[in-house]
C-alpha cells in the first residue's frame, strides 16, 4: 500500500537513508527539516547531524539526490517552550531531564505528527534506530545505537503513524548504503551532547539562565563539607566537580534539594536504590499491570538493564528492582521491556535507598 509519508530530515546520515528507503519502497515521500532555533548562531556548529546551522543545507541536498520535495518548518517557538524551557525548569527543580527524549515526545511526534496528519500525510518517517513490529517498538538490531529508550514516550496512536526504516541494520550498514546512494552525509559524524548548548558547558548554560545561588554541600548526617554556586549544576551520581578537597574521601551526589538549595553527598554504596516511583506512565506495548509483573527496566539512555517487578497504582508506576541500582536520577525515564519489546515508560519522580524512605521532590 502506498502511503503519503513525511520524512523528518535532520541533516544527518540516518534520516537521509530512512527517507531514501521510504521512497524506494514506493511511498509518496516529502522531506521536511525542522528549524529549531530563532538564532541559529546560538546553536552548535560543525557537521554533527542534529540541529546545527549546516544541517538544513545537508538535508536539502539529500532530498535532491533522493528526488523528493523538501521544505523547512519553523518549530523554534515550540522547541524553546517544550524542550529548552522545560530543561531549565527541570534542573531548577532538582531533577535531571533528557532533552532528546522530550524533543521526540513534544516536537517530532506531537507537534510534527499533528501537523502532518492535518496535511493529509499517513505517517512520519525518521532515522531512529528502532524496530516497529505489530504496532510495538522493539530494540534495534544494532544494540549500541538502539533508540527505543528515547522513543518509549510515544503512545499507541503516535506509533501507528510512525515509520522507522533503519531498525533492521547497523550504523555501519547505514553509512555504506548512504555512500552507495551518493548521499554526501555518508561520513558525517553522529550528533552528541545537547544541541542548544553551543559550547557543551551545561553548568554554564544553566548559570546564565538561573543565576548563581550559593548553597551547602553536606554529608548524610548534615555536616557541611563545602559549598556550591548553584544546585542546578549537579546530578545524582556525579563525582567530579564537587571541589571538596583532598581531606574528604571520594563522594558522590546522593540528592539535590532545590528548596533549601542543598546538595547531599556520600559513598557510592549510599547511591544504591531498589524502589522507584515514576509519573505520567505511557503503556504502548501492554495494558497497565495492576499487580507486580516481571519486566526489565532501563533507567537512563544507554544505561544497563535491570530485572524488576512493576505495576501501575493510582496513576503512577511502581518499580521494585531485583538488585539495587546506582545513579538513578529523578527526571530521567524508566522504560520497561519484555525482552527487546517496549512495554511502557514513565518519568522517575522518587527513589528509595534500600531499607529507607523514598527521596522525592
Amino acid at each position: 500500500m502506498t502511503l503519503r509519508v513525511l520524512a523528518a530530515m535532520s541533516g544527518g546520515v540516518d534520516s537521509a537513508v530512512a527517507a531514501a528507503r521510504a521512497a524506494e519502497a514506493g511511498h509518496d515521500v516529502t522531506g521536511v527539516h525542522l528549524a529549531l532555533s530563532k538564532n541559529p548562531q546560538s546553536y552548535r556548529t560543525g557537521a554533527r547531524g542534529c540541529c546545527t546551522v549546516e544541517d538544513s543545507r545537508d538535508a536539502r541536498r539529500a532530498a535532491d539526490v533522493i528526488g523528493i520535495p523538501f521544505y523547512v518548518w519553523d518549530m523554534a517557538e515550540e522547541f524553546d517552550r517544550e524542550v529548552v524551557q522545560d530543561f531549565v525548569a527541570e534542573y531548577a527543580a532538582g531533577r535531571t531531564p533528557n532533552p532528546c527524549l522530550r524533543c521526540n515526545e513534544k516536537i517530532k511526534f506531537e507537534a510534527v505528527l499533528e501537523r502532518a496528519v492535518a496535511l493529509g500525510f499517513d505517517a512520519v518517517c525518521t532515522g531512529h534506530h528502532v524496530r516497529l513490529e505489530d504496532g510495538r517498538l522493539r530494540r534495534s538490531v544494532d544494540y549500541a545505537k538502539d533508540q527505543s529508550y528515547v522513543l518509549a514516550v510515544l503512545d499507541r496512536e503516535q506509533i501507528a503513524h510512525s515509520m522507522f526504516p533503519l531498525g533492521d541494520c547497523t550504523k555501519a550498514e547505514v553509512r555504506a548504503e548512504a555512500d552507495r546512494r551518493g548521499l554526501a552525509v555518508a561520513d558525517k559524524p553522529d550528533s552528541h551532547d545537547i544541541c542548544f548548548i553551543a559550547d557543551g558547558d551545561t553548568a554554564g548554560f544553566l548559570n546564565r539562565r538561573l543565576g548563581s545561588e550559593p548553597g551547602p554541600i553536606v554529608d548524610e548526617s548534615g555536616e557541611v563539607l563545602g559549598s556550591h554556586d548553584g544546585a542546578h549544576a549537579f546530578t545524582v551520581g556525579q563525582r567530579k566537580g564537587l571541589n571538596l578537597g583532598g581531606a574528604v574521601n571520594r563522594r558522590y551526589v546522593l540528592s539535590i534539594e532545590p528548596v533549601s538549595n542543598t546538595v547531599t553527598v556520600g559513598s557510592r554504596d549510599a547511591l544504591a536504590v531498589d524502589r522507584i516511583t515514576a509519573e505520567r506512565p505511557v503503556w504502548s506495548g501492554c495494558e497497565p499491570p495492576a499487580e507486580p509483573t516481571a519486566f526489565t527496566v532501563q533507567l537512563r539512555a544507554h544505561g544497563e538493564v535491570h530485572g524488576c517487578r512493576a505495576h501501575e497504582r493510582d496513576g503512577r508506576l511502581e518499580i521494585v528492582l531485583d538488585e539495587p541500582a546506582t545513579g538513578v536520577a529523578r527526571g530521567q525515564a524508566a522504560v520497561l521491556y519484555d525482552g527487546d519489546v517496549v512495554m511502557g515508560s514513565a518519568t522517575i519522580s522518587a527513589t528509595s535507598r534500600v531499607g529507607e524512605a523514598a527521596a522525592a521532590g
